[in-house]
């Protein structure tokens, strides 16, 4: 069985001394039961975001085990072995716009992390990329079985600008296009070009416009390109498989087999908006090499 387990100690005037730091307190609190772990662990995980740190009205992540402890301090460990050993592909950089940058997320990759760990995520990945380890905020997500173009902001004022840039577009506005490439199941090309599909996603309105690319009869399989109108989730795999030809690898709305270790052919890959801190138009484009191919 992994080892899973959750730990958390609070200093007060029993445990506090001058000298105590978060590895050696962790260390210590862990070094007599069944959940011991070496130094090494102990660091890796840290190291993973597995360790998180109160102190006064704010919890965040803390990667420095030297950290001296204060009174009133609290520890929090989170450990799961499974999570710990998962890894992903490197996110490419496409464009270093300073304030923000614009990035390739491979499948499997996380926008966010858990409790647990955030070594998966691209926020992660992009913190330890740059050489001065840059502030990273998450503007906007793609599902982990999704691939293609995100932007990660690196400052607060800038995350606030694009975050209300694509939270606040609406159908008729072009300050902000996003574009998709899927790979679907059948021949999409029997279908009225373009369709635009309407269908709510959890109840909410949704709206999505599909062109057909290129057909493989072989596989029987079509490209196509999609441009959406709302962000709702799982919208494009929503609308694919309302339409009865679903994403190939979709196994939460398509036809895939559980055994089946395609991964989910659909690709953020083209972005327009105007930056709301520059005024300048922008246009990221996903190269050919690293868009689904049929």
């Amino acid at each position: 069985m992994p080892l899973i387990f959750e730990h958390h100690i609070k200093f007060d005037s029993t445990n506090l001394s001058e000298s105590v730091t978060a590895l050696s307190a962790l260390f210590t609190s862990l070094e007599n039961t069944d959940k011991a772990l070496s130094k090494a662990q102990l660091k890796q995980a840290t190291n993973k975001g597995a360790l998180w740190l109160t102190r006064g009205k704010h919890t965040q992540r803390l990667r420095r085990l030297k950290k001296v402890m204060q009174l009133g301090d609290e520890l929090h460990f989170y450990y799961n072995e499974v999570v710990l050993a998962n890894g992903v592909n490197e996110a490419i950089l496409i464009s270093d716009e300073a304030n923000y940058s614009v990035w390739y997320k491979p499948f499997g990759m996380l926008s966010q992390g858990s409790k647990w760990s955030d070594h998966c995520t691209i926020a992660r990945f992009v913190n330890q990329h740059f050489a001065d380890e840059r502030a990273t905020f998450i503007v906007h997500r793609l599902d982990k079985a999704a691939t293609g173009l995100i932007l990660i902001a690196h400052s607060k004022k800038a995350a606030q600008a694009l975050t209300s840039m694509f939270e606040n577009r609406t159908t008729n506005d072009n300050s902000l296009e996003k574009y998709y490439q899927i790979v679907v199941h059948g021949d999409y090309s029997i279908n009225k070009q373009p369709q635009v599909i309407t269908t709510d996603v959890d109840d909410k309105s949704a709206q999505s416009t599909f062109n057909f690319l290129r057909y493989d009869a072989a596989k029987n399989q079509s490209l196509v390109a999609v441009k959406i109108d709302s962000g709702r989730k799982h919208q494009i795999r929503v609308h694919a498989a309302s339409t009865g030809f679903p994403v190939v690898g979709d196994r939460l709305h398509g036809i895939a087999e559980k055994n089946d270790s395609t991964d989910l052919q659909l690709c953020a890959v083209d972005l327009r908006f105007t930056c709301p801190i520059t005024q300048q138009e922008h246009h990221f484009q996903l190269p050919e090499t690293l868009r689904p191919q049929l």
